[in-house]
């Protein structure tokens, strides 16, 4: 499917609960609800991998829920214009959904979600011809990605499952990871081997989060996370996350503190050029962050 087609989806979802709160008795105040957050980090992360190449970045969220369950997501966040070729530095990400059940026990959602990076593509080889020993058909490929959406949690685990629907994931096809391999890796029969499989892209990846949040008083949580990703064609991207982290409420802000790592099948495809020096993007780390909610 056509990833424009999925936007266009994703966004009509999108205005489904801002429409409903247009509509809301006046005052009928509390049949919506809007929240605005603002977090700087030291490190801005997507699924345990570096965003902004190791240095600091930041994120504005904007979510509205009506309590019909319908809910609407919007974010921008920071990235790095090395590692996103040709971006403005910004990943936007928009989401529509409906929740349902009780947030006390089980609890569910299912929706649609897409995230843009604005002027963000590269071009790689996405053929390779064993006699001349060349790359060939070079085309151009956007990160840009749509995904389906559930969601299921008892309590304070929340679990959450994204099935790629575009035809990439973040890059993700041959000319991203056969080329990065070909050009980044010291052993080109890994690079072949890739090719060898054919054009591919990397819709049907399943993409999977699981969270538990233990409160240590009323000010402090400690927050648990694992995740995994299986990619579609290119297991060589295949990857899981880890996250240990404290959050505490003090002076109308969120402080945070979280340990992040990663294990990855093929440290290549996470290395990232930066000047002379090769720079890998999942290496575990200590992420410091603060956040303001309006």
């Amino acid at each position: 499917m056509n990833f424009r087609v999925l936007l266009g989806f994703v966004v009509s979802i999108l205005v489904v609960p801002v429409q409903a709160m247009a509509q809301s008795a006046p005052d009928d105040i509390s049949s919506h609800a809007i929240d605005v957050e603002l977090r700087a980090v030291t490190d801005q992360r997507t699924r345990g991998i570096s965003d902004s190449l190791l240095r600091p970045g930041a994120k504005l969220s904007i979510q509205a829920a009506h309590e019909s369950g319908l809910i609407g997501l919007v974010e921008a966040a920071t990235v790095s214009k090395k590692q996103f070729q040709g971006s403005n530095g910004l990943a936007l990400t928009v989401a529509g959904g409906y929740r349902f059940g009780d947030p006390d026990a089980w609890h569910f959602g299912v929706g649609m979600a897409a995230e843009v990076l604005p002027g963000a593509r590269f071009d790689a080889p996405h053929g390779f011809d064993v006699e001349t020993f060349s790359p060939t058909t070079v085309r151009s490929t956007r990160y840009d990605t749509a995904f389906a959406v559930f969601e299921w949690g008892y309590g304070a685990l929340e679990g959450r499952v994204m099935r790629v629907m575009s035809k990439n994931y973040r890059g993700i096809s041959t000319g991203g990871v056969c080329g990065t391999l070909l050009s980044l890796s010291a052993d080109p029969t890994r690079a072949l081997d890739c090719y060898a499989r054919g054009d591919h892209g990397a819709r049907g990846s399943w993409l999977f989060d699981l969270d538990y949040k233990i409160p240590l008083d009323g000010l402090t949580t400690l927050v648990l996370h694992v995740g995994h990703q299986r990619i579609a064609h290119f297991s060589e991207a295949n990857y899981t996350d880890y996250r240990i982290g404290l959050t505490h409420r003090r002076w109308g802000f969120e402080w945070g503190i979280d340990w992040i790592d990663t294990h990855v099948k093929e440290r290549t495809l996470f290395q990232t050029l930066d000047g002379d020096r090769l720079r890998d993007t999942h290496r575990g780390r200590l992420v410091l962050s603060v956040a303001r909610r309006f």
